[in-house]
């Protein structure tokens, strides 16, 4: 599994295209199939050819910011991921929470903080909980910059609208429930040669590397990837980079099964006890934040706020 994972936008899932049904006979034992028109996937500018302007600058900026985000934006970055781990190719990759499908789409509201979210807003959670540190605030050139490359690459879309490419693909349930030992053998397999034997990523002499999947430098409880259903769709679309949709549905599962049941940084929410935290934000089959996983409750480590870097 190559370069990128993990969540930490989720910004929601591809749309499907309108379909036309065919008129059947009355009395037709059974219905003629569905004919569905699919839309083609939107293909977004490069940042390269923003006009040469200071609106251009904040375009390229932005897309700056998308691969190079501790670089530039140290004080905000609290682990060793970029905002371009989730979202592929600077935040233009269809079925890779692409920006330019998400940017149509706000203001939202959004179940997450029971709030109507900005763009920018929505953003800050990505800064929050996938790179772990401090959002930066609204308004500023940062969000400014990241904002503005987003609406660049959305020209020509519709607003409110939900184009194909949004977010990550779905995917099927399992055909077994995930499993632990499976996703070992999968890591072990198509992952490690990237992301190490033990998921602290590698750096790579003039990039990025690849990015840290669990530990101390890896995204928070609470980003979407730390959740099996939106990780294991976003493995089974896009890795290992380079071999796309060469795991199998199950693989997918069983990997960010395991995955999502190792030791990562707390969610920035927590308050009074994981089994309170786990009640109001993790309530879910797919969230193992408070469970017991080899013998350790996943978050009782880092029950408290830790010290980052500068």
């Amino acid at each position: 599994m190559k370069r990128a994972l993990l969540a930490g936008l989720a910004i929601g899932a591809t749309a499907g295209a309108a379909a036309m049904f065919v008129a059947t006979r009355p009395h037709a034992a059974t219905p003629a199939p569905a004919t569905v028109a699919i839309a083609p996937v939107f293909v977004p500018p490069l940042a390269a050819d923003a006009p040469a302007d200071a609106y251009g600058d904040a375009v390229r900026l932005g897309a700056r910011l998308m691969t190079d985000t501790a670089k530039l934006a140290p004080g905000y970055v609290g682990n060793g991921l970029v905002c371009s781990n989730c979202h592929l190719d600077a935040g233009r990759k269809a079925g890779a929470a692409p920006l330019w499908a998400a940017f149509v789409n706000f203001p939202a509201f959004r179940k997450k903080n029971g709030e109507i979210n900005s763009f920018q807003k929505r953003v800050q959670d990505c800064f929050l909980y996938s790179l772990n540190g401090t959002p930066p605030p609204l308004g500023s050139r940062e969000l400014l910059a990241i904002e503005t490359y987003a609406a660049f690459l959305a020209r020509g879309l519709p607003s409110g609208m939900s184009p194909a490419g949004r977010g990550f693909p779905a995917l099927a349930p399992p055909a077994l429930p995930a499993d632990d030992a499976r996703g070992a053998n999968v890591f072990a397999e198509k992952c490690a040669s990237c992301h190490g034997s033990d998921g602290a990523g590698q750096a790579v002499a003039g990039g990025t590397g690849y990015p840290p999947l669990w530990g101390a430098r890896s995204f928070a409880w609470g980003a979407g990837m730390a959740t099996i259903d939106k990780a294991a769709a976003f493995i089974h679309a896009n890795m290992p980079l380079g071999q796309e949709g060469s795991l199998s549905v199950q693989q997918a599962w069983d990997v960010a099964n395991f995955i999502d049941g190792q030791v990562r940084p707390q969610d920035p929410r927590y308050s009074v006890s994981l089994e309170a935290t786990r009640k109001r934000h993790h309530d879910s089959p797919f969230s193992r934040y408070g469970t017991v996983v080899r013998g350790e409750r996943l978050g009782e480590s880092a029950s408290t706020p830790v010290a980052r870097e500068d």
